[in-house]
């Protein structure tokens, strides 16, 4: 009977071990490097939806907005129901603003003044803790070019 069990599992530590990364944004700060994993909004459907509807969001982790052009985007927080940290990256991945801890359900637009090509959104507070500043640089990792 153990033998039966090990196969199963072992057959699915190694499809865990083989899938691809999860794709993560790391923020070069002046403390050191902070990783965000992170899930893609790439389509306008995607950008549109964003974090709404969630009850939480673990630290650490995030939701990366890709445009196909830098502009100076503005955000609301229309049935977002937790405070998140916005992150503005420009064309050549520094970063150009945060807005901290955006409140939950405000429909007032949100922007920081400065073209960007991705949002970051992380848990309110993030970014102050962390040590994350405008013109800190930006890498990412396993995320794909819109």
């Amino acid at each position: 009977m153990l033998g039966r069990v090990r196969l199963p599992v072992a057959l699915l530590l190694l499809a865990a071990s083989c899938a691809a990364p999860a794709p993560q944004v790391v923020i070069r700060t002046a403390h050191g490097p902070v990783a965000v994993t992170v899930e893609i909004a790439a389509t306008q459907a995607a950008r549109e939806r964003g974090l709404m509807y969630r009850t939480a969001l673990a630290d650490g982790h995030g939701m990366l907005f890709v445009f196909p052009t830098a502009a100076e985007h503005a955000f609301w927080m229309k049935n977002t129901l937790i405070p998140l940290d916005l992150i503005f990256i420009a064309e050549d991945r520094h970063i150009v603003g945060i807005h901290a801890e955006a409140p939950p359900l405000s429909t007032a637009p949100i922007g920081v003044g400065a073209p960007s090509r991705y949002v970051l959104e992380v848990p309110g507070g993030f970014a102050a803790r962390r040590g994350i500043a405008p013109g800190d640089v930006v890498e990412l990792a396993g995320v794909p070019s819109p």
